[in-house]
């Protein structure tokens, strides 16, 4: 389901999109229109999404960026974030975009801020509701924030700066990671990325598909690699490394495609011979590859 999922995401957002652009509709078929608005969720729905470990950690990376807490202010890198959350099921994703469009002044862009807010709108956030003004048209938006994509001249993502401002409880995950990370032969940013990603090292997180604890460990996985107690970071944190080093044996130490097995299973990888063209799982490599600092412009 996860996988089924994370390849229609995109459709659904592309119909949303083509509702809302006036001038350059995207072109789908009528049954896959319907088809993506009826998987639209409603108010109930979102808030789940919302709830979704990986959304929350997108969330709070973007208002670390929006906000200057721990990395440098990145207006670009924010919007990133939001984005991620967005196309993930998140009505407060396209809320924080259209809020920073509606407020930032190197940004301000009513046209801009309008649409957003009507995404978020669309999928139940009410403040976003509130916020959007019927007497402003909408900006055509033929792609979810594709151009804020690997903006020119934006500062890499201060890994360290980011978790030395974060809580006591989560910094010492961190220092969990990076003490256990040189023992399982991981590199130790990309598995600090991979917990920043799956739940921005939340020990209690939970995602609606079961997958539990900071790595965030469906039971199937935690049966692999003898995964007793979840929510014992110390635990969930050596069979989550152990799963990254299974995954880097497999893919010969490819990165890339080991993120993206993280996310959509190794199955999945190996059927699309490289990043399956899912847009969750793209958005995924990209932001576990910018948490550890490694190049990921050649996505395959």
């Amino acid at each position: 389901m996860r996988r089924i999922a994370a390849g229609f995401g995109g459709l659904v957002m592309q119909a949303v999109i083509g509702i809302l652009s006036s001038r350059h509709p995207v072109r789908l078929p009528i049954h896959l229109l319907l088809l993506s608005i009826w998987l639209i969720p409603t108010p109930a729905q979102a808030s789940a999404y919302v709830e979704a470990p990986r959304i929350v950690a997108a969330l709070e990376q973007g208002q670390a960026a929006e906000r200057g807490v721990g990395i440098r202010k990145n207006t670009g890198l924010a919007i990133e974030f939001y984005c991620d959350a967005a196309t993930m099921g998140s009505s407060e994703g396209f809320f924080r975009i259209g809020r920073m469009f509606m407020r930032e002044r190197k940004l301000r862009s009513p046209r801009l801020a309008n649409a957003y807010l009507a995404l978020a709108a669309r999928l139940g956030h009410r403040e976003a509701a509130m916020l959007h003004d019927p007497l402003v048209q909408n900006a055509n938006i033929d792609e979810v924030c594709s151009s804020f994509y690997g903006s020119v001249g934006q500062p890499k993502f201060d890994l360290d700066g980011y978790i030395a401002r974060l809580s006591p409880e989560k910094r010492k995950v961190a220092a969990l990671i990076r003490q256990k990370a040189p023992q399982y032969g991981v590199d130790t940013r990309m598995a600090l990325g991979v917990a920043l990603a799956e739940s921005n090292l939340d020990v209690n997180a939970v995602s609606p598909k079961n997958a539990q604890g900071v790595m965030q460990l469906i039971p199937g996985t935690q049966e692999r690699f003898g995964v007793q107690k979840p929510f014992d970071a110390e635990q969930n944190i050596k069979g989550g490394l152990a799963y990254l080093k299974w995954l880097q044996n497999r893919f010969g130490g490819n990165l890339n495609l080991v993120a993206a097995a993280y996310n959509a299973g190794e199955g999945t990888v190996e059927r699309y011979g490289g990043v399956p063209p899912y847009v969750e799982t793209q958005n995924y490599v990209r932001r576990v590859m910018g948490f550890a600092g490694i190049s990921h412009s050649a996505i395959r």
